[in-house]
């Protein structure tokens, strides 16, 4: 009998073969090109304003940031104090999927160093001229740390009523506080922001920090160089203890560099959205 293997015995072990491998499918399997090269999704830019400010103060940001194609939210901070405003900040970013990079001035970064706590959807944290509390501290022992903060002589209290009956302090800036908070910005810049700023409870200063998500969350700060609001120093030394992916400082800054610098309050956003993708 003739051992010799036929063609059409091949032809059948062929197929054979093939059919298994179409019910059993690849063990492994080599991502396609397309798939290697497909960016993740942009992040959510959320900017967080702090006292004596508004929303708008974020305007020239989200021009820059809309015009890279960022979707951007500007959360309105109560300016309550920690107990209300990290609830309440924390609740906004609930509400958005996706990952999120989250953005603060001043007090706002009080703010997101609370709410942003074991968020696993915030990516990465942006400080602009802002607090960077540890667990325990206040913003008072924060901003008396270095010399050089001007700005409560400039500010107005206002009595309040809260919503138990008893009395507040509200904290306005003057119309002279240009120079403490604004000095690089023109005199009806200024003026707009005086008008339309929102006031901030003065008990904010002593309520300590209950969380700090910059020990877990890639974080970013600017140091505006001729701040009389916060000291640079203690910007400086805040963003170094926190070991801060990347530091920017603005030296001729005020206060408000998202305001008098959009355009490098903007690039440093991106430079931490861009390493999220």
């Amino acid at each position: 009998m003739n051992s010799k293997p036929t063609r059409r015995t091949v032809l059948a072990a062929g197929a054979a073969v093939a059919g298994t491998a179409a019910l059993t499918g690849p063990l492994t399997r080599t991502a396609s090109a397309a798939e290697r090269h497909t960016p993740k999704a942009k992040p959510t830019i959320v900017l967080v304003h702090g006292g004596y400010a508004d929303s708008s103060c974020w305007n020239g940001v989200i021009q820059a940031l809309h015009s890279k194609g960022y979707t951007t939210i500007a959360g309105s901070n109560p300016l309550r104090g920690i107990p209300t405003d990290a609830p309440y900040i924390a609740s906004l970013l609930d509400s958005i999927s996706g990952p999120i990079v989250l953005v603060a001035h001043s007090m706002g970064g009080t703010v997101i160093t609370n709410a942003a706590a074991g968020k696993s959807n915030v990516k990465a944290l942006v400080y602009i001229a802002a607090f960077v509390p540890d667990v325990g501290e206040t913003q008072g022992e924060l901003i008396n740390k270095f010399p050089g903060s001007e700005v409560l002589p400039v500010s107005v209290p206002v009595p309040y009523t809260k919503p138990d009956g008893t009395t507040g302090t509200d904290l306005y800036l003057s119309k002279d506080g240009k120079a403490a908070f604004a000095a690089d910005v023109s005199t009806a810049t200024f003026r707009l922001l005086q008008s339309t700023q929102r006031p901030f409870d003065a008990d904010s200063f002593t309520y300590p920090t209950q969380a700090a998500a910059w020990r877990t969350i890639p974080s970013y700060g600017l140091v505006a160089g001729k701040d009389r609001a916060i000291p640079p120093a203690a910007e400086r030394w805040m963003y170094s203890r926190a070991n801060f992916r990347k530091v920017v400082e603005v030296p001729a800054s005020s206060h408000v560099a998202m305001i008098s610098h959009p355009d490098i309050t903007a690039r440093l956003i991106e430079d931490a959205a861009r390493a999220t993708c």
